[in-house]
């Protein structure tokens, strides 16, 4: 796995076992599937011994969910056949309950944009990427302690043993520790801002309006929202909440929360809304940190996607899209002949002012607040759309 390699073949990293993911989430995943389908191998090195059905909620916009649908296979079918297609993307103001946006979803986002907008469990998301990757690709329990730049870069694992690769993609989250061997240590930084997450099931909740939508209530000020949408092909309804909070004392980013925290934090919200919180039984909190946009994603032979590079506040919902579209460009730069470096700078000329707009975007939580469409995030395909500059590097 670790051959030697010579020429312009192992510049470009394009044969062979030679590309390392580092991090198994929806990111990483992302990148094995898309550079399975530019017809590139790679090796994924996750941490955990086995993937759990973890987390809650995933909503992919059209966006996303084109990039899935193109690499073919059952991938797109099974995520439709395991999720929810909100009709609608509605905003209402907190108190007033007055809707000041509602764009058709559905089966309009799908003629619109190629791809519906599909909201589901994360679990069910990861298990249906995961099988999309062959179990050659996937090394579990191999978690990455650091990297070292030389000629080739090398991973270094907790337990001593090594890897050498020709490319390594640092797809490990916010905390990545590619990163960190990239540009040195840098902390994250705590928003103020505090999520809670809940889980009811619809028929708790039936008799209010738009359960089969997205709806956002927009508090009174940018840090407050409840946001609401249908799980499980519309079985269950997925809560998400956010306020702010001026510190964080918890030793993790996310812990058990408290119903009467929650209920207490939007007393002064719409009854439709109160009484979604009251139908909750338990709820998970947690903090979100962001990190500036980043001036470079590569150093040569390392490169970054996903929260690696660009994590986001989660008030445009493209977390997880922005990573997916990333493994798609980057398979594209890799698969077009350049050198290792040449191409990696390409993705990132390609999508750094995108990232960046919506990250921008995200922090200050107005899009879509009031008129408008998602032309400018929903219909980005990231098959097609044009790739930066070759420069040399």
């Amino acid at each position: 796995m670790n051959e030697q390699r010579t020429g312009a073949m192992a510049d470009a990293g394009l044969s062979g076992r030679d590309i390392a993911i580092v991090g198994g989430g929806i990111g990483g995943l992302a990148a094995a599937i898309a550079l399975r389908k530019a017809g590139i191998d790679a090796v994924v090195f996750e941490q955990t011994s086995q993937f759990a059905r973890v987390g809650a909620d995933i909503n992919l916009t059209p966006n996303a969910v084109r990039v899935l649908d193109s690499v073919g296979g059952e991938l797109g079918s099974r995520l439709r056949d395991g999720g929810a297609q909100p009709q609608f993307r509605i905003s209402r103001m907190w108190d007033s309950g007055e809707e000041t946006s509602r764009i058709e979803m559905g089966r309009s986002a799908e003629e619109r944009y190629g791809a519906p907008q599909l909201t589901l469990h994360r679990g069910d998301l990861m298990s249906a990427m995961r099988d999309a990757v062959p179990d050659a690709w996937m090394q579990m329990g191999r978690r990455v302690q650091s990297v070292e730049f030389g000629a080739r870069p090398t991973l270094i694992f907790d337990d001593g043993s090594r890897h050498d690769c020709d490319v390594v993609i640092g797809a490990d989250g916010i905390h990545s520790r590619v990163r960190t061997a990239m540009f040195g240590p840098e902390n994250p930084e705590f928003t103020g801002v505090v999520a809670y997450r809940a889980v009811i099931p619809r028929d708790k909740v039936a008799h209010l309006p738009n359960m089969d939508s997205f709806t956002k209530w927009w508090g009174p000020d940018p840090d407050t929202q409840i946001v609401v949408f249908p799980l499980n092909r519309g079985k269950e309804i997925f809560v998400f909440a956010t306020t702010g909070q001026p510190e964080w004392t918890e030793e993790s980013w996310t812990a058990p929360g408290s119903i009467a925290e929650l209920r207490a934090a939007y007393t002064d919200f719409h009854p439709e809304a109160r009484t979604l919180l009251d139908a909750c039984d338990e709820v998970m909190k947690s903090a979100l940190y962001v990190r500036d946009p980043l001036d470079s994603w590569t150093n040569g032979r390392g490169v970054l996607l996903g929260d690696a590079c660009h994590p986001m506040m989660p008030f445009m919902a493209q977390g997880a899209g922005q990573a997916i579209e990333d493994a798609a460009v980057l398979a594209r730069c890799l698969a077009t002949g350049d050198t290792t470096a040449v191409a990696l700078h390409r993705y990132q000329d390609t999508r750094r002012e995108r990232t960046a707009a919506i990250q921008r975007g995200s922090r200050s939580n107005e899009w879509l607040k009031g008129a408008g469409n998602g032309d400018w995030v929903y219909e980005y395909d990231a098959w097609s759309v044009p790739l930066g500059a070759a420069a040399q590097v």
